[in-house]
């Protein structure tokens, strides 16, 4: 595809290649990196409790910090990839820009664990009063 700033690449812009690629880095994230694939997993039985329940907001609300913390740990592995292939060995550099990359990734989890616990905390409660 033909990159308009730098004027490089092929021209021609394909929106179902952009979908291939979308669903090729998302397959590669699943298979290749357990904590995507753990959160992907326990997100998606939440959001099926969720659509049972017909609760719409908090599907929604489940479904956006599900979101936050994929991009951040797909994210993370794509700059600690970039970091190993620039520079094999030790650098302290390197492990800064890789601390800051981690501490995007816990905030959003810490977000998405807190979401995850209220909504199945108000589940539970909604299944035992019927």
């Amino acid at each position: 595809m033909r990159h308009k700033f730098l004027g490089t690449g092929e021209p021609g812009y394909h929106p179902l290649r952009k979908l291939r690629t979308v669903f090729s880095g998302l397959r590669y994230a699943v298979v290749y990196d357990y904590s995507v694939a753990y959160k992907l997993v326990l997100s998606a039985l939440v959001l099926a409790a969720a659509f049972a329940l017909r609760a719409w907001v908090d599907l929604l609300l489940i479904l956006v910090v599900t979101a936050l913390v994929l991009v951040a740990e797909i994210l993370n592995s794509a700059i600690e990839a970039l970091c190993d292939f620039v520079e094999s060995r030790h650098d302290e550099r390197i492990k800064v820009i890789k601390d800051i990359a981690a501490a995007g990734v816990g905030i959003s989890i810490f977000v998405w664990l807190v979401v995850l616990a209220v909504e199945i905390g108000r589940f539970w409660l909604a299944v035992r009063a019927s």
